[in-house]
């Protein structure tokens, strides 16, 4: 019985340990929002008539930025137990 509840115990700080690992990860993502909106407003600044582009170019690179924050949250429940 002592063994079930040792490895309960383990099993629930591995959760908690991914928690706080996914969170850490959490911080590239939005590091990478960050650069890319600054960047573009950069852009925009220097070159006001290419905003089509530029703005384009935001919204792929945000769109990849957030794709990898939602990987994250997604692959503990496709491979947690």
């Amino acid at each position: 019985m002592s063994a079930t509840l040792e490895l309960a115990a383990v099993t629930g700080d591995l959760k908690a340990l991914g928690s706080i690992g996914y969170g850490l990860a959490a911080i590239g993502p939005g590091v990478g929002v960050g650069i890319v909106f600054g960047k573009g407003t950069e852009a925009l600044a220097r070159q006001p008539e290419a905003a089509g582009l530029i703005r384009a170019n935001q919204i792929l690179g945000f769109a990849f930025c957030e794709a990898l924050a939602l990987i994250g949250i997604v692959m503990p429940f496709v491979y947690g137990s």
